[in-house]
């Protein structure tokens, strides 16, 4: 013991002055607390986007049951119930809102004055990203998508002539996209049947009355409900044998013959970039509004041949992915 009675009393100031409290230590991080306003249970976990989502949060080092809690409300298909259940979000006083879709993005806005709200995979963001606002939004461009989209359902089958066209009168962007699309439509000489649903019981009647027997392929606007419900509509597609065009390839992979749109785990993952950026300190009106740099033609060719469609060899070769 070198050190003597002086050393030991220099050594020992010197450890408290260096090492952190007891109280620091035990300090527990911070628990982070997401809500997010999503369609159907199911559907979101079997699409690859909820995968891409969690993926992107681990990066960033969020933990489910660690630093994280996720609170999730599903409306299961009935939008009049996204009032309630952003209130229910509000409620619980989460750090940040995650939404995917214009009805949700506008159900939160209304809801949480200040909670910052990240509005994922819309449309047109205007009116929701504002000056002084708390919302943050990924775009999907769906106007310019569904004009593209008549494009390369007519390219496929040239003989196309009609085309029904799924819409839902609640979207409140289905007016700019319907109109897109006619515009589109008259270009090449196409005559669309518009078919209005607003909930699984119109859906399945709008098969059933004969409304799609006037058209020769099925056009399926962008929509999160009609998203969630995207096995049922490619079910009733296939037994009406319509070919169907759609904008996310869950669509084409439950039967549907093409779909042209944006890469959705690339804008999951980007959604939760924006939510890191939030939980930082970022001002959610300041961050720019993302859209996609990246759009996939992706092509069923067993349906194809189920139905007795050709597709021209120069679209297949365009096409980022061809489903034998």
């Amino acid at each position: 013991m070198w050190y003597g009675t002086a050393g030991c009393i220099v050594a020992l100031t010197l450890s408290l002055l260096v090492a952190p409290s007891a109280v620091e230590a035990q300090q527990p991080a911070k628990v982070y607390r997401i809500g997010i306003l999503a369609g159907s249970a199911q559907a979101l976990r079997e699409r690859r986007g909820y995968d891409a989502w969690q993926q992107g949060l681990r990066e960033l080092g969020y933990v489910e049951g660690q630093n994280l809690i996720l609170e999730y409300r599903y409306t299961e298909g009935n939008v009049a119930l996204l009032p309630a259940l952003a209130a229910d979000l509000v409620r619980l006083n989460v750090d940040v809102i995650v939404t995917a879709g214009i009805p949700a993005a506008r159900a939160a806005q209304r809801a949480a004055t200040t909670i910052p709200i990240v509005a994922a995979n819309v449309g047109d963001p205007v009116g929701l990203v504002q000056p002084g606002g708390h919302i943050a939004a990924l775009s999907h461009s769906a106007a310019d998508l569904s004009a593209k989209q008549v494009e390369l359902f007519k390219e496929a089958i040239p003989t196309l002539a009609r085309i029904g066209v799924l819409y839902n009168p609640t979207n409140p962007l289905h007016p700019e996209y319907w109109q897109a699309t006619q515009a589109a439509a008259q270009a090449l000489g196409l005559l669309l049947v518009r078919l209005e649903v607003r909930d699984t019981d119109e859906l399945a009647r709008a098969f059933d009355a004969g409304g799609l027997e006037r058209g020769d392929g099925l056009l399926v606007l962008a929509d999160a409900f009609f998203n969630a419900q995207a096995a049922q509509i490619a079910q009733l597609a296939t037994a009406h044998r319509l070919p169907m065009m759609a904008q996310y390839r869950e669509f084409v992979e439950a039967g549907g013959l093409l779909a042209y749109g944006p890469n959705l785990p690339q804008i999951a993952k980007r959604a939760a970039t924006y939510v890191d950026k939030i939980l930082k300190g970022a001002n959610p009106a300041g961050l720019p509004v993302d859209r996609p740099m990246k759009f996939e033609l992706i092509i069923n060719l067993r349906t194809a041949q189920a139905l007795g469609i050709t597709i021209p060899p120069a679209l297949l070769e365009r096409a980022d992915e061809v489903i034998q």
